[in-house]
């Protein structure tokens, strides 16, 4: 009787093999694989898009061929839509960010919750603690296979009107902000004037003086040049801006175990030249390091807030009490959008950030 049980789980298990190896055989990918990208390749978050993309074509020996689509051309330029359109299939890949899911994945707005994060070291430890598993866990549940962090970093204000060091500096401003509700709250709670516009309208509405000011990392202020239109920068880390390496799930599952393993470690790979890029001369010259140990890189700005003041803007760095004073004005919004976030993801970032 042994014998036949140990006999039947050799034969299920060479079926298994032979099923395996079959499919894999069986497999004919698409002529080419969408992906959407909110910015262009001129951006680190670009730049790391496409890295992806070239990784995967490189190391599947161009069977799997991944196109970027830049400025959200796929969505008709509505950024937002993103995690809808991968979730749905209508297109396969992208890198985007997860202030642009926000409006739809409520948990997502976890980073944007005002002045909570506030540090790369923060930011990583609940990426790649149990809160990240948890994100990655119900965006999969929703069709949408998360595979990497990537990030378009800490997000810091710039205008032309003043320098901002209190809130009461804020009042009146006129200022560009990602359409969401988290942002209307943060800057109409400051006094602000939060002017919704898609990425794809900002830099001609700061062109046109249609707007005081925006806000964004230092990753976007130096490939759009900022100072040619705004004079005052403000560095505060009111909220991070982490950016997610993605797949259609069916699409995923479409892929044979050693194509999947590819695309992975592809992501990861892109992800953390990506995070380095953005992040050089913010971190102690932590990501100057990884791009020269890990990837045999050194960019050409080494400094990006010194750039920007070389370029003639004024930058304002907090004090601690200064911060401290956003921190109060804000905390009525930071208090409603905790229960909106899910109280179990809150509590599961403070107990990564209290490692």
């Amino acid at each position: 009787m042994k014998k036949i049980v140990i006999l039947s789980l050799v034969v299920l298990l060479f079926i298994g093999i032979i099923f395996s190896v079959s499919s894999a055989k069986d497999f004919t990918p698409k002529a080419e694989y969408t992906m959407t990208v909110n910015v262009n390749a001129a951006f680190g978050w670009g730049m790391g898009a496409q890295k992806w993309c070239d990784l995967i074509n490189e190391r599947t020996g161009g069977k799997i061929i991944v196109k970027p689509y830049w400025g959200s051309q796929l969505l008709a330029g509505k950024q937002m839509n993103w995690v809808q359109a991968v979730a749905e299939g209508s297109i396969d890949f992208a890198v985007e960010s997860t202030i642009n899911s926000s409006s739809v994945v409520k948990s997502h707005n976890l980073f944007s919750l005002p002045f909570f994060i506030n540090t790369f070291e923060n930011l990583d430890k609940i990426e790649y603690g149990e809160t990240g598993n948890k994100l990655f866990s119900e965006m999969e549940k929703m069709q949408v296979k998360a595979l990497a962090w990537g990030e378009n970093g800490f997000r810091q204000l710039t205008n032309n009107t003043r320098a901002v060091r209190t809130p009461e500096d804020m009042k009146g401003l006129r200022l560009r902000v990602c359409p969401t509700p988290i942002y209307d709250d943060i800057f109409k709670q400051l006094g602000a004037d939060p002017i919704h516009m898609n990425w794809a309208d900002a830099v001609t509405g700061f062109q046109q003086g249609a707007v005081d000011g925006q806000e964004n990392p230092y990753g976007v202020l130096l490939p759009v040049k900022i100072w040619e239109y705004h004079k005052y920068a403000t560095n505060w880390n009111y909220l991070a801006d982490p950016l997610l390496f993605v797949v259609n799930k069916r699409v995923w599952d479409s892929f044979p175990e050693d194509i999947q393993t590819i695309i992975k470690e592809a992501a990861e790979e892109a992800g953390m030249w990506e995070k380095a890029f953005v992040r050089r001369g913010l971190d102690r010259d932590i990501s100057i390091n990884i791009l020269k140990d890990k990837f045999g890189e050194t960019p050409e700005i080494l400094d990006q807030i010194a750039y920007v003041k070389t370029m003639g803007m004024e930058v304002v760095e907090l004090t601690e009490a200064e911060l401290n004073a956003f921190k109060e004005a804000t905390k009525p919004v930071l208090d409603k959008w905790i229960t909106e976030v899910g109280t179990d993801f809150v509590a599961a970032a403070k107990l990564d950030m209290a490692k």
